[in-house]
């Protein structure tokens, strides 16, 4: 039967892949759909053991394919010629979030320690959905390239951010800041760094440099996919970000494998499988009854996001003189939110028991809602800077 799930799941994201490519809605748009209807809270066709069973997984592989990717953006040359752009650009996006999101939950909950964890997950942006709207799109460029550099950098700030509002979240939940929540917090930054250090040096001296019988110093496949798993499940067992750690190592790995880029080719050829089975699994995920539990919350959050994330990134584009396009278009593609945030909200359901109900419910709401309409968004205005 699993395997049967297994291959019906695929189908669908074979006619969504076809679908997108005609009609004005993104593949991932359309995955989310077919999940929200074919899952237990629609015509239930797929078991709730098999999406409780597969989705936590399926979130930390693909957003570790995922972050590698993203992490390719962030080499140390790229970032020299455009470092400090992309930084001040995303550091606006980031904050603005925030501040936003925290502010109006804690003035509609008047509950802080859920404001201050609702205003870490805003910072996220969903690198799946963009990376691949602008694949889909086929934009290249200054603007595509900042875009996913953008993306890169703000889930990287949003995920410290994050790990910080979390920690001040639990102390205060525990009567306190104390030395234990303090450390787990800088664990979680610190961490996640030094396992993607440890990983991504080895991975830069051995891939493509190994010897495959004819195949002579040729990088194959499963050696760029063993080294993402390996940290994605270190990371996980750890207790640590599988996302921050995969994207530092991608960063690490362009930047000291300067002989070829054959492992992100190599990534790039089997991750959208897996981002198919994330995307409907989020979307059979969803539990309609919930809505009903947190539904003023989610526009709430969702109106607060999208005001903080366009002014905080237009205000830093002003203040670094950015082109129109960069100033104007590019803070309305920073709309879609998916799997980054979900990990945030696993991560954040752990630590907060109390609270794990209201926080899963919230962001998977609005994941979805937000998934449903921000891609078609980004997808128009890359199609608009495209043509311009």
């Amino acid at each position: 039967m699993t395997l049967l799930t297994l291959g019906g799941l695929f189908l669908l994201g074979l006619i969504a892949d076809i679908l997108g490519r005609f009609t004005p809605s993104p593949r991932i748009t359309l995955l989310l759909v077919a999940g929200v209807l074919i899952g237990p809270g629609g015509f239930s066709l797929v078991s709730k053991d098999f999406v409780d069973g597969w989705f936590v997984p399926l979130t930390h592989i693909a957003l570790a394919m995922v972050g590698f990717l993203m992490g390719q953006k962030l080499s140390l040359a790229a970032l020299k010629q455009r470092g400090r752009l992309i930084v001040m650009l995303a550091g606006g996006k980031v904050i603005g979030a925030a501040l936003s999101v925290s502010l109006i939950v804690w003035l509609i909950s008047r509950d802080l320690s859920l404001a201050l964890v609702m205003g870490g997950v805003a910072t996220a942006t969903a690198p799946a959905a963009t990376f691949d709207v602008v694949h889909e799109s086929g934009l290249t460029g200054t603007f595509a390239d900042d875009l996913l550099s953008v993306v890169a950098i703000d889930d990287a700030l949003g995920l410290m951010l994050f790990s910080i509002l979390l920690t001040a979240a639990v102390s205060m939940t525990n009567g306190g800041l104390s030395p234990d929540t303090a450390l787990h917090g800088l664990t979680d930054l610190f961490g996640s760094l030094l396992l993607a250090t440890a990983l991504a040096i080895p991975m830069s001296f051995l891939t493509g440099r190994l010897d495959f019988g004819q195949r002579k110093g040729e990088p194959i496949q499963s050696e760029a996919i063993e080294f993402v798993l390996i940290c994605a499940g270190a990371a996980t067992m750890l207790n640590l970000s599988p996302i921050l750690a995969s994207m530092t190592m991608g960063a690490l790995v362009v930047s000291l494998a300067k002989h070829h880029n054959r492992p992100f080719h190599a990534i790039e050829g089997v991750e959208w499988p897996f981002m198919i089975l994330f995307f409907i699994l989020a979307g059979a995920s969803l539990n309609l009854n919930t809505i009903n539990t947190v539904g003023y919350l989610v526009i709430a959050y969702i109106l607060a996001r999208a005001a903080g994330t366009y002014l905080g990134f237009f205000g830093a584009a002003v203040f670094m003189k950015s082109d129109d396009q960069t100033r104007n278009l590019m803070g309305l593609t920073l709309m879609p939110q998916a799997g980054v945030a979900l990990s945030m909200a696993l991560i954040a359901s752990q630590r907060l028991p109390d609270s794990a109900e209201i926080i899963l419910s919230l962001v998977l709401c609005a994941t979805i809602l937000l998934e449903f309409f921000s891609p078609m968004l980004t997808r128009r205005i890359l199609n608009k800077v495209a043509n311009s």
